[in-house]
């Protein structure tokens, strides 16, 4: 046997770290990664990153600091309306930012329609990625028919504007439910509409770099051993296909909320009784010129804060990933 004693000893420096699939190891190489180095040289990312992170908390933290639920009607009182924000010397605590016509508080009603479009965007994004994933796999790795039908009807959609089949969509959807079930399902109609819009452009990203990943070697190997091909697609291919569709998935998701509010601002989105951001910009709007102009100021500041941010996040990301700049 070996003797322990004689094996060479390997002196390590004090700083080094150590492979370890633990959390801390994880964190060690997400920190040496050359996408933290890129997010920790760009101004820009950091910023968006930290108002976009300040605004969701803010907005989903709401119900434990605001001085009222801005859906609730019995906590709305017609006597508080038309109060200008607190530093107007008519301004009147707690309403930091004013109330609007009915006496809603402007600030609670930001965050709890914040909250809203937020959810909106990031549902029908999620529900658009999952569509444009699986339509683009299967017809890039089975082309023929397959190919053909999904992306005629990708270029069907794609020939008319996306904010005219999404109110086609919403429209129609919301006819087809009860009236007691209207308001109800307004935001599942909305996610539904922005996501029928939104699902052809992952669906040819995907279609266009399965189309390459299938003709290479280690695809026709796998064929050749009679791997499945539900496997190849989502085992194999998909992976390889994750990184453009994320970045895309990252922008798109400031365009979802932009929809959002571009069909409540219409009439066709949220309710008055559930307001998102852009129903309380169409309700301020009919007051812009009366002199009560902090009750759409405010809500179009904070959509294109989070607009803005989500975009800053979105840029970055698309640089850091793409192998041109690096």
């Amino acid at each position: 046997m070996t003797d322990p004693a004689t094996q060479p000893q390997v002196n390590l420096p004090a700083d080094a770290i150590l492979p370890s699939d633990g959390p801390d190891g994880r964190i060690a190489r997400w920190r040496k990664s050359d996408l933290w180095y890129s997010f920790t040289r760009n101004p820009s990312a950091i910023l968006g990153t930290l108002v976009l992170l300040l605004l969701v908390l803010a907005a989903f933290a709401a119900p434990l600091y605001v001085p009222q639920n801005p859906y609730d009607p019995g906590q709305l009182d017609l006597l508080n309306a038309e109060i200008p924000p607190i530093w107007h010397s008519d301004g009147m605590w707690p309403f930091l930012l004013g109330t609007d016509t009915q006496g809603r508080d402007m600030l609670s009603a930001i965050l709890y329609g914040s909250r809203i479009s937020i959810v909106i965007g990031f549902a029908s994004v999620a529900l658009s990625l999952a569509i444009g994933l699986m339509f683009g796999l299967f017809a890039g790795y089975f082309g023929g028919f397959t190919d053909t039908v999904l992306m005629r009807l990708g270029d069907i959609l794609l020939s008319i504007p996306t904010i005219l089949v999404a109110i086609l969509v919403s429209a129609v959807a919301r006819q087809a439910l009860p009236a007691n079930l209207r308001e109800i399902g307004a935001a599942g109609v909305l996610v539904l509409a922005i996501t029928l819009a939104a699902w052809v452009q992952y669906a040819r990203t995907v279609r266009a770099q399965t189309a390459v990943e299938r003709k290479r070697e280690y695809i026709a190997t796998a064929r050749l051993l009679k791997v499945p091909a539900r496997r190849v697609m989502f085992h194999h291919i998909l992976p390889n296909t994750l990184t453009p569709v994320f970045v895309a998935a990252t922008l798109n998701f400031g365009m979802a909320i932009l929809t959002e509010a571009t069909l409540s601002f219409l009439g066709i989105g949220m309710p008055p009784s559930q307001p998102s951001l852009g129903t309380l910009i169409r309700l301020g709007n009919d007051f812009l010129f009366s002199g009560i102009w902090w009750v759409v100021v405010f809500p179009v500041i904070q959509l294109s804060l989070l607009v803005v941010s989500v975009n800053l996040v979105g840029d970055w990301l698309r640089d850091a990933l793409n192998p041109k700049l690096r």
